[in-house]
Formats: structure tokens, sequence, C-alpha cells
């Protein structure tokens, strides 16, 4: 690690060996006492390395302002945001005193950064502040907008310049300078006196916050040796030799070594046959020479096509050495087919902030859905006050929200992370009146975003494609005869779809047949119309490929079931929308896998509720540059197919996964610092009910800084094409359920095989960086 290993290498021709420049040493730099209550604040070291110190905005930020948060019409509270010099966090005051984590935000938990009132909360509450002076910070997870105003414009502009290029940056940054950042701001925490130095009591602190229960004589005799000034302080390079050893990869070295020999670096033939050996598809000398030039930091190395353990180990913390095949993160699959042939992001009840009893509902939820790739959005429409529909999850306490300003955030907000087309799925219980305004406002908001007829090559026979849908905004709602839509005749809805949780409701079903359709809504539904599904076996006429049938869970399953083959077909010429039961009043998610298998395309879950159910909905979508559509495997779209999800075949591929090493696992409780993580992971098979296996380590006693298993977990695999794998870390109670660490899911076939790291994620999906797991893996085809 750091410039050692390049000592003991291969002396090259007419040139001393130039120390390797992962990174500068991490010592202590002296810093002023914090103004803000305590808070220790390091050196400008971390910013210098991002370079971003003589930034203006940057500057300013630092310095901090006075802005003004915004949480109703009446609770505007003026409170100091400083950014701290780690240039990865953002101090803020609260006028009750909490826990030092809670008065922090990081800014790689920032989902968007928007300017003026561009907000639900600012629309409404934010009145007496100029637009020019206001700026929503947005969260990835649950976490709630944060609306503030700056007492200038130009002051609200710095933070939203200065915050746009510390994503920037952050984004930019590897493995290595992510892990660099991270060590050095515990350093400073661990530094009790911010004397520049470490005693031992400091180190054992330092340890314990970095998730390592490390034995006293141990641990004292690292220190020992690294003190060679022998006055029981570390400094300088001092600290630096002990990060070194406390950040020693064995396992890295051992893999480096088998292939560099004993000269201890990798020329191209032999980085080559690591290529070879981990099965990389393209794997050549000039690939192997192209990897030494990006990773290799060392110039001398560099220049004679050597790759040092340094350059070698951040080759496997970068995305090309990561276990999701980095081809796989743009669009790479065909858009051109019907949107039949693909699986679609689709959320249930996309209003609602919490559960579907008395939570809140607002257009934020559906801004967050976009950001998270989804392609189908929910509207519980009903009537409103002075002639204006309203969405809320009828006959509960949950708020209301107006129609027109879910569309407007629909028609801002819908195409930013993707541009293939967007499903609206109304759930309609106004009466004509309000159905005419509601295909009113999608006109006016949406205009040429919204589909309004037939794309004019299109074939009767069959749905568009998303590439031809690009852009556009598809209505599903009830569809009139056109022969009632000619002399604008209405017809009583008596085919509708199930309402969603109200099944058994007389007083629903009254309500049912009494509900009328307007044209000028109907009109708006050309490519998706919401229809009962009476049978698996198409009638003996021509095919309706723009039928959608909404099915509960429950009606799901039992097709599933059933007539597994006959839904296969099914959907492979017609789409179908599956939610959950209305008796989730938690609003608790199914399992998606389940509706998958049988080719189901629109699986909509409650998006605001984490889970192990949105984790594989991530992962399912994670693919195909995130943008919300993945193409179904070639068995669940061929019309005649013989695939049966419940009766798959016998085994056709092994994975097999060695689970080596974890780095810098998360701490659980970061304000008990004896609270060491016991990490086990688990390795989840999720696909067709044959498929379905779970298998883990064991558990590590301490340790959740550099945990060591190297135990092996194999499954056997008969639809492969299906089947998601999802890797768990968990800290291990002997009396009571684990706690979740981390995680990280994604298709088997976007796996890639040999030594990968895999970066984990957290419960609400935002990254745990620096925290991986290493893995060997595996894939057999037969």
């Amino acid at each position: 690690m750091l410039c050692g290993y390049w000592r003991r290498c291969r002396r090259l021709p007419e040139e001393p060996p130039v120390p390797a420049q992962v990174s500068a040493p991490l010592t202590l730099q002296p810093s002023p006492a914090s103004p803000d209550g305590g808070t220790k604040r390091p050196g400008l070291r971390a910013l210098k390395k991002m370079g971003l110190t003589e930034d203006e905005d940057v500057r300013a930020m630092l310095r901090g302002s006075r802005l003004c948060k915004i949480r109703s019409r009446t609770w505007h509270e003026e409170r100091l945001y400083r950014l701290q010099e780690d240039g990865l966090s953002v101090w803020f005051q609260r006028r009750i005193p909490h826990a030092p984590s809670q008065h922090i935000f990081f800014v790689q938990h920032i989902e968007a950064v928007r300017e003026g009132h561009q907000s639900e909360g600012l629309r409404r509450y934010g009145g007496a502040f100029a637009p020019a002076c206001c700026l929503t910070i947005s969260f990835k997870g649950r976490r709630k907008n944060l609306d503030l105003a700056a007492p200038t414009a130009e002051e609200a502009q710095r933070w939203v310049r200065g915050l746009a290029k510390l994503r920037a940056r952050l984004d930019a940054m590897s493995q290595r300078e992510r892990l660099d950042h991270w060590i050095y701001s515990y350093l400073h925490r661990a530094d009790s006196n911010q004397d520049s130095k470490m005693s031992f009591k400091e180190i054992k602190s330092l340890l314990r916050m970095v998730n390592v229960d490390m034995n006293d004589m141990y641990a004292y005799r690292l220190f020992k040796e690294c003190d060679h000034s022998n006055n029981e302080r570390l400094e300088g390079a001092e600290i630096e030799e002990f990060l070194r050893r406390l950040l020693k990869r064995p396992e890295l070295e051992e893999i480096f070594s088998r292939y560099s020999g004993e000269d201890c670096v990798l020329s191209a033939p032999e980085l080559l046959e690591f290529l070879e050996d981990q099965g990389e598809d393209g794997a050549t000398l000039a690939r192997a020479q192209q990897l030494i030039q990006t990773y290799e930091l060392n110039e001398t190395a560099k220049k004679h096509e050597l790759m040092t353990l340094d350059g070698f180990m951040m080759y496997l913390l970068s995305p090309e050495g990561a276990a999701l095949d980095t081809a796989h993160t743009c669009v790479f699959q065909d858009m051109g087919q019907p949107l039949a042939h693909y699986f679609i992001s689709s959320s249930h009840n996309t209003y609602l902030t919490d559960s579907q009893i008395g939570g809140l509902s607002s257009t934020e939820a559906y801004v967050r859905a976009f950001a998270q790739g989804c392609r189908c959005v929910e509207l519980d429409c009903w009537e409103g006050p002075g002639g204006e529909p309203i969405i809320y999850h009828g006959h509960t306490l949950t708020s209301k929200i107006l129609f027109r300003d879910v569309i407007q955030a629909v028609r801002d907000h819908a195409f930013v992370l993707s541009p293939y087309p967007v499903i609206l799925s109304l759930e309609n219980h106004c009466g004509l009146e309000q159905q005419a305004a509601m295909a009113r406002h999608l006109r006016t908001i949406l205009g040429d975003m919204l589909v309004m007829q037939a794309l004019d090559s299109q074939n009767p026979e069959e749905l568009p494609s998303p590439e031809k849908l690009k852009g556009r905004v598809l209505v599903k709602g009830k569809k009139l005869p056109a022969a009632h839509m000619e002399d604008c005749r209405i017809l009583s809805d008596r085919e509708e779809e199930e309402e969603e949780g109200e099944e058994a409701s007389e007083v629903a079903e009254q309500r049912r047949k009494a509900k009328q359709i307007s044209p000028e809504l109907s009109a708006l539904a050309v490519y998706c119309w919401a229809t009962r599904l009476r049978t698996l076996n198409p009638g003996p006429g021509p095919p309706q490929p723009y039928q959608v049938s909404s099915l509960s869970e429950r009606k799901a399953k039992k097709f599933i079931r059933e007539a597994g083959n006959s839904f296969v077909r099914h959907n492979a010429r017609q789409l179908t929308r599956v939610y959950p039961l209305g008796l989730r009043m938690n609003s608790a998610n199914y399992n998606p896998q389940e509706m998958w298998n049988s080719g189901c395309q629109l699986v909509a879950l409650n998006f605001q509720t984490p889970g192990y159910e949105m984790d594989l909905n991530e992962g399912r979508f994670l693919i195909n540059g995130r943008c919300g559509y993945v193409l179904k495997p070639a068995c669940l779209r061929q019309p005649d197919t013989t695939f049966d999800p419940e009766c798959p075949g016998p085994p056709r591929t092994t994975l097999t996964v060695q689970v080596l090493t974890a780095q810098q696992l998360p701490k659980l409780n970061a304000e008990k610092p004896s609270s060491i993580v016991d990490p086990l992971v688990r390795v989840e098979i999720h696909g067709v009910p044959a498929d379905c296996a779970r298998k883990e380590t064991s558990y590590v006693l301490n340790n959740g800084f550099n945990p060591h298993w190297g135990q092996i977990l194999q499954f056997q695999l008969r639809a492969p094409e299906l089947v998601l794998v999802r890797f768990v870390v968990e800290d291990y109670d002997t009396t009571s359920p684990n706690d979740f660490v981390g995680q990280f899911t994604l298709p088997l076939n976007s796996l890639k095989q040999g030594y990968r790291h895999i970066h984990l994620l957290s419960k609400d999906g935002a990254s745990l960086s620096p925290a991986t797991l290493f893995v060997h893996i595996r894939i057999q085809r037969s």
C-alpha cells in the first residue's frame, strides 16, 4: 500500500523509482477552534485534493451563511449552514441540540439542488421570499426536502453553484480518494485535543470509530512500531505508517504476487493473464496497456507499462473492477420492440410519502419516483372543491394535492433522468365535469408531450416501442367504444378494473356501476386502455394490444399458480399492471420477482417504503442506463412460448460466490463508541421459485473495518435470465434479529466474473462509500 511496495519493485532502466502518488501523507494540521459549538473542523487538505480551495463559491460556503429554513407559512427559522472542510458534509445549527451526527448532511446524499420556487414547499410557503433567493436541496431516500431562502440572490447562487461543483467532484473521485477522505475525517474526530498528534488513547478511539475492536496488546504493539520518536505520540509520517499498516489488504497482495512474481510489478502481459483468468470480455494486450495508463499512479511505472500494487488496487476498486458490468450501465438493449416486451419501473400510490392511511400526499413524491427511474406513476383522482380534481388515497386521512400540480411535476421532471415514455395510470373517481377538467389540464400542461392520437406508422396489431415514444406521456384510463365516441354519448363504466383495496365493498361496487366516462378523457387513452382481465385465452377477434389489465397481487399469483404459461403468453402480447393489496395499511410491498417471472411489465410498488422488495426493483432497473425499461428475456416475449415459471426445467447454470473480505463497513450506532458490528454476508437468489435460495457466511466478531471470511456459497439455477443476485451484510445478534448494514442487488446477466468489489448501498439506496465487499464470482453455464 502507498509507496512501500514500489521500493521492492524491479529497477527501471536509467531512472530511479518514484514513490507512487496515491495520496499525500495523511497528517493532521492544526486548525482554529470552531465557532459552531465545538464541532472539530479539519484543515483544508481534503479540499485541496479536490482542487476547490480557490473556488469563490466553495470559500463562501466554508465561511457559512445564515439561511432561512422554510417549513410552513408560519415556520421560518434562520440557521447557520457551513460547509465542512472535508468538502463532503454541511454542518447546520439546530435550536435544540442533538447528537453530532444529526447536525450535518452529506453531499453524497443529495439527489438534486433546485433554484427558485421549484418545490412543493416553496410554492406553498415561500411567497414572502423572492424566487431568486430560494433554493431546495432534495435528498436520496426518505429524508425531507430542505427549502431555504438566502439574504441575497447572489448568496443563494453561491450555494447552488458550490454544491453542484462539490457533487461533480465527488462523482469523479476514485474509491481510493473516497477512502482517503473517509479516514482523514475520522483522524480529526479522534484527535480530541487538536494537537495534530495521536496518543494511544486517541488511536484506540480512532479504531472504534472505524468499526474495529482491536486487542489492546496488538494495537499497542502496532502503535509502538510506528512511534519512531518514542514519545508515546504519533505525528506526521508516523501516522501515515500506522494507517498504511491498518489499511493493508493481504488478500489483494496475495493475488497481485501470484501474477507479478518476485519483482512486485505487473507487466502488460502479466496483467493480460489476470484479465483472461477473470473472464474479461475483450481481454487483449492493448486493453492491459490501457488499464495501466488509466489506473497506475506512478509515472515511472506507467512510462514502462508496469502496474504497481497501488495501481492494481485502484483498478479493482474502480467501476471497471466492480461486480456490475460497466457495459450495462448505459442503454445497451434494443429499445425498438413493442412496450409489452419490457419490464417497466412502476410506482403504486405514487403521491404518498408515507402510509396509505394517514400519510402525506406530495408532488415531491412524483419527483423522487422519476429520480429513481420510475416510468409508470399512479394518480388517484377524486372530486375536489372549485371544480378542480384532487389526488389522495380515498376514504383515508391522507392529505390532498391538486391534479394540475401533479401534471406540472410530470412536465417538469418526468424526463430529467430518462428520455423514455412515462405512463400515467389514472384511478378515476371523478364525475364527468371534473373528468373533462382532468383532460383539459393534461392537454394544456403537457402539450406536445402528451400522446393524443396513434402514431402515423403504427401497426394496429402491435404497441409502439419505447424508442418511438421518447419524451412522450401516455394516459392509462378507460376507453369508450368507438361508436359512443363518435356521437359523444356517455357509457357507464362497467368494465372498470378492480378498485385497489375495495374489491369486497358493495358500496364500491355500486359506485363503479354508477360511474361514467367522459369522452374528453377517454380520447386520451390512446395506447393504454384499462380493462378487466376476465380470461387468459385470447378471443376470436384480432389481438387487442392496447388493452391494459390491472390485477391485485392476489389475483396475479392465482394466474401464475393455475395457468403459468397462459399468463406468460398473455403478457407477451399486452401490458399487465400488478398492485399491492389494499390490506397493506402501512404501504408494505410484495415480492415483485414473482410477477416478473410471468412477464408482467408494470409491477407497481410503494416507492416510499424501503425494504428488500424495493432493493429488487432497484436491482432490476439498475441496468440499461437506469432508463426504467429493461427488455424481457426471449422466453417471455415469444407469443407461442412454452415457458412456465412454475416448471422451468433442469438446472442450466452454476453460480459460485467466494466471499473474501469486506472493507470499511458503516458503524450502525455512531453515537456509541463501543458498538462494533459483527458482520456476516448473505447471498440471496431471486428468480423462479425453483431458483430462490439464500446462503450466508459465519459472522466475524467485532470487526466492521476489514473482516475476512474466505467462504464459498454455491447455487444451481434453472432460469438464470430472470435471476437477481442480492448481496446483504448484516450485524449478527444472538438475541434479536440481525441489523441491516448494507446491500447491493443486480441481475445475474450483469454480474461480472472473477475478483470483484461490490459497492454497498444503504436501506434507502444511498451509497455507503467507501464500504465494499470483495468477492470472487464464477458462473458456469451448461
